[in-house]
């Protein structure tokens, strides 16, 4: 991939334009820090610096790309209004500061899209159209709506402005932390790290840029090396779950950006459970991406300066407290055991008093007789409880074992 500093005259960016949209959305933008994490340094091997833009107002950085766009439409093109198609972070953005501008912004969503993102968006002034299935139902009505109403088409990541504008993230880091010497940046459709990658490669020292995309969306991976991995599937990041990048930013990603490495569903939840408790702030799945190319791929980055961006804060509550259940889960402070006992009076409490002499605590008690293969005088017990790490569970199992109980611990995937 990327070996020339340079970036080729060719390529639809240059620095320039980054510093250009950094002078127009200056002071209408969150200014977020970048801010070193001492615990997750000593965790990966690396210095670890975050850039904060799940602080931005509407929790993502894509509000920098639709500002910039939007202030280089003449007053004619404002009047009538834009679009877009979007279900995420890129509707809100330029929701929010057409909204600010006095600009009409309609976004058509697919209709299987949460309430709460149509809420949200609307929140902010938009006016949202429900219609298909897919994102690619959606941006195909998009389009018709654009030819139909004289309306301009803004483009989640495919458009220089756009990817201008996302620069001006690597521009605020590099002031703040002029030792980083890798970035790594989450790709869905290629906009922010074309306009990070851009920043990074105009600089008078080398630095490196690292991609990361979900195991199950290798779509900029799959455009950049020639490969044909499927893209599909339920992803934690679904900010950048994305089927087909854009042919401008695949160019700046070819030319400019060092590697591309690929994450796992469990490490995207790893990752968002550890910087809610490691740095008590909430980021999306696609916003931990960085975060979890530092934990698969940990050699990689061992005695790197790097800087990682938090590029989101958009996450379903629902589905941000199931990451953080499974999380104990697996580290052995939340578990479920699965226990055979005979039917017969006094069976539990027996059980029971082997918790209490480990100082367990049992959250929930299942008992199942009905549908078992075992005897009918048999029973299954699932018993959910905390414990203070898995050394605490091992010696709780070890203690059932030797009360004489069959035990089995419900694994998580």
């Amino acid at each position: 991939m990327a070996t020339n500093p340079i970036a080729p005259p060719a390529l639809p960016l240059t620095v320039d334009d980054v510093r250009m949209a950094a002078m127009r959305i200056g002071g209408s933008i969150v200014r977020t820090p970048t801010l070193i994490s001492r615990t997750l340094s000593e965790l990966t091997g690396a210095t670890v610096y975050l850039k904060f833009e799940n602080l931005q107002f509407t929790a993502a950085y894509k509000e920098r790309g639709a500002l910039n766009t939007l202030l280089q439409l003449d007053e004619a093109t404002r009047a009538k209004g834009v679009i877009a198609a979007s279900a995420g972070n890129h509707a809100q953005g330029l929701a929010y500061h057409g909204n600010r501008l006095g600009v009409p912004v309609t976004i058509v969503m697919p209709r299987p899209t949460p309430t709460v993102k149509v809420m949200q968006t609307q929140s902010h002034g938009a006016t949202v159209v429900l219609e298909g299935e897919t994102f690619d139902a959606a941006y195909a009505h998009a389009r018709k709506l654009e030819a139909e109403q004289g309306l301009t088409f803004v483009h989640p990541f495919d458009d220089p402005r756009i990817m201008a504008g996302q620069g001006t993230v690597a521009l605020e880091m590099l002031e703040d932390v002029p030792d980083l010497d890798t970035l790594v940046v989450p790709i869905g459709g290629g906009g922010l790290i074309s306009g990070i990658a851009t920043v990074a490669k105009a600089a008078d020292r080398p630095i490196e840029v690292v991609g990361v995309q979900a195991e199950l969306f290798p779509s900029m991976y799959n455009r950049v090396h020639g490969t044909a991995m499927d893209c599909a599937g339920d992803t934690l990041a679904e900010g950048i779950a994305v089927k087909q990048p854009g042919g401008l930013t695949a160019e700046v990603v070819a030319a400019l950006v060092d590697d591309i490495v690929l994450v796992s569903e469990r490490q995207l939840e790893e990752a968002v459970s550890l910087l809610v408790q490691i740095e008590k702030t909430v980021v999306e799945g696609a916003g931990a991406a960085g975060l979890a190319a530092l934990l698969g791929h940990g050699p990689r980055f061992k005695g790197k300066t790097v800087g990682i961006v938090l590029c989101g804060g958009n996450i379903d509550t629902r589905l941000l407290a199931n990451v953080l259940l499974r999380d104990l889960a697996r580290s052995g402070r939340l578990a479920r055991l699965r226990i055979r006992l005979q039917d017969r009076p006094g069976a539990l409490f027996h059980v029971a008093k082997i918790f209490h002499e480990h100082t367990v605590n049992i959250i929930e008690v299942y008992h199942q007789r009905v549908f078992t293969t075992l005897p009918a005088k048999g029973l299954i017990t699932d018993i959910e409880c905390e414990t203070r790490d898995r050394e605490h569970l091992d010696r709780l199992v070890e203690g059932l074992r030797t009360g004489g109980y069959e035990v089995s611990t419900v694994e998580l995937a």
